[in-house]
Parts: C-alpha cells; sequence; structure tokens
C-alpha cells in the first residue's frame, strides 16, 4: 500500500510529516496490515514564496496550506499535513480533516540569552515576534517595550534576532521541541499571560472526503483528546469570524471528561484587550467554544473586531517603534 504525503519543505514541516510518516507505517504494521510506503511530495506555498510580506496582510487567509489542499483536490497527494493553526476554520468541499495525532506542548516560548521573562525588561527594550497574537498581548501587559516583527524559520529568527540585539523573542514551544530545540526555552508563558493560537502544538492530516482507504489509515492517528480540544479552540475562532492570523487566542485542556478553555481578542496594539475562561463537557467541544465566543463578544470583543474590521491599518501598525510582524509560524 502507498500514501502519497504532501508537505512544505521547511526544516518544521518536513520534522513533522516524518514523524506522521513513521506513526502511520508503525500503526499499520501492529494492526497486521500490508506493509505502508510513503512517498514524499514537497510543495512550495505561499507563505514560503513570499518572506517578505507580512501574513496577515495576505488577502488568503491559507497561506501556509491551500497550495496542500489543491494538490490533495487535484489527486498528486493522498494525505497533507498541516500546522493545525495555519489552517483555515473552513474546510474546502472535497477534503476533511481525517486525523488530529496526539498534540504537542501548546504554550509560547520566551527565548532569551539575557532576560529570565518578560517581567525583567527594561523600558524600551526590543521583543521579536511574528504574530499580531503575540504583539498584541505584549503590549497590553508591557506598553514600554518594543516589539519587532521577525520571518523566516526557527533558526533564522533565532539568529537574527540576536544578531540585532533583542532582548528576546516569542516562539512556539512545540516547533522547538519538535525540531530538537529545547534548550533555547528560557520559560514558557501561561495561558493568562499569553493564550496560544487556536489549534497551536497539534498537527492536521487532511484527505479527500471520498478517499475511505486514506482515511482508514490516517485515522489510526486520531488522538480523542487532541480531537475535542481543538475543535473547542476552532469552533471559538470561526464564532468570532477571525482568520487566523488575527490577534485571536484560544486554548482548550482537557481535564477528565471536562474541557477547560480560555479565550482571548485584541486590537494589535494591545490598547484593547478581552480575555475570559469556561468550562464545559469534552462530549460538546463545539458548544463551549460557541459559549466562550459568546462572552468574550458581550465583554468587549465585539467592539474589538469591528474596530480592526473597520480600520485594515490596525493590523499593520502599532505604537511608534512597533512595526507589524510576519509569519505565524511557528
Amino acid at each position: 500500500m502507498k500514501l502519497r504525503l504532501g508537505t512544505r519543505g521547511s526544516e518544521l514541516a518536513l520534522t513533522q510529516s516524518r514523524w506522521v510518516a513513521a506513526q502511520l507505517c508503525a500503526a499499520v504494521a501492529a494492526g497486521g496490515g500490508e506493509p505502508l510506503e510513503i512517498e514524499e511530495v514537497i510543495l512550495k506555498t505561499t507563505g514560503d514564496t513570499d518572506q517578505l510580506s507580512p501574513l496577515h496582510q495576505h488577502s488568503d487567509p491559507g497561506v501556509f496550506t491551500k497550495e496542500l489542499e489543491r494538490a490533495l483536490l487535484a489527486n498528486q497527494v493522498d494525505l497533507a499535513v498541516h500546522s493545525l493553526k495555519d489552517l483555515p476554520t473552513a474546510t474546502p468541499v472535497g477534503l476533511t480533516i481525517a486525523a488530529y495525532p496526539p498534540r504537542e506542548e501548546p504554550w509560547d516560548a520566551w527565548v532569551s540569552e539575557t532576560a529570565p521573562d518578560l517581567v525583567d525588561l527594561e523600558d524600551g527594550a526590543h521583543v521579536a515576534t511574528g504574530s499580531l497574537r503575540r504583539r498584541a498581548q505584549i503590549l497590553n501587559e508591557y506598553p514600554h517595550l518594543v516589539v519587532e516583527g521577525i520571518r523566516g524559520n526557527i533558526e533564522t529568527r533565532i539568529k537574527r534576532s540576536a544578531e540585532r540585539g533583542d532582548a528576546g523573542l516569542i516562539l512556539a514551544a512545540a516547533g522547538l521541541r519538535r525540531t530538537g530545540r529545547e534548550a533555547h526555552i528560557r520559560g514558557t508563558f501561561t495561558a493568562t499571560e499569553m493564550t496560544p493560537a487556536p489549534g497551536q502544538g497539534a498537527l492536521a492530516l487532511e484527505t479527500r472526503a471520498d478517499d475511505v482507504v486514506s482515511i482508514a489509515i490516517v485515522s489510526l492517528l486520531d488522538h480523542a483528546g487532541t480531537r475535542a480540544e481543538v475543535t473547542a479552540e476552532r469552533t471559538f475562532l470561526a464564532t468570532l469570524e477571525g482568520g487566523c492570523h488575527l490577534p485571536i487566542g484560544a486554548i482548550a485542556r482537557l481535564s477528565s471528561r471536562a474541557l477547560t478553555m480560555v479565550g482571548m481578542v485584541a486590537t494589535p496594539n494591545g490598547e484593547r484587550l478581552v480575555r475570559m475562561g469556561h468550562e464545559g463537557e469534552s462530549s460538546a467541544p463545539e458548544a463551549l467554544g460557541e459559549k466562550l465566543a459568546a462572552a468574550v463578544v458581550r465583554a468587549g470583543g465585539k467592539e474589538i473586531l469591528a474596530e480592526i474590521a473597520a480600520d485594515p491599518a490596525l493590523a499593520r501598525e502599532g505604537p511608534a517603534g512597533n512595526p507589524s510582524p510576519g509569519d505565524p509560524s511557528p
């Protein structure tokens, strides 16, 4: 049996895809099935080609995923592996998410050679991030800091940030761990310090909806707890009608049969931020996401999103000295 796996060509994407391939082969072998052969198909996305433009300024939200989905629909690949936080909430007709493998650590990580935490930074210190969501939360809590945008893969960002003298940078802990760079993690943020992106730390394995053979194989990696968590988070995002590059955060954690969730929405300059929590049944993650989104809207989230929609410049410009960042991944 052969499965064509579509992936981006970055170090992180290849690391994730090759992990998926190994897990699929092991799962099939454990079930006594016909040995599985994985053919890796590397595709270049808009986000890979354009390394200069801030991604939230693209009209297409699927800058890291669209080309993989087109390859699926064109029957050029049988499986696409995505970082879930880059995947728009609306799945194209003809495709389905066949599996969410067990999630890696979902938190944001502080990377710095000099400062233990953001709270230790002096006025005017520069912090690097490639995310409007992170920038908004930094400036809301620490308006005396300067947030610098940054693009590139993990190693490029770490090197570039150090070369220009930033006090530190914020990256997803999952990407650092998956690529063997745990030593760079000075610390991680809690859900109320830096609410992660919806789906952060999780992978999405996408197939054609009518490809029953591929679905049967890929679904061997589906993890019920991860599916419940990310379903709640992506429902929150979809209910707010927010794109995956806007300053919206959501994290749900499964404990026994309950899901505990924190959701956040903010203006990119951090001047206004609403963050709330809610708890619900793990069997009804969509309901939890909808309820939390409604609570955030009532608490001021509606006005924040309306403000961003009415003035797109808010997503391009922060306060003086705070240029708009770029690539939200990792």
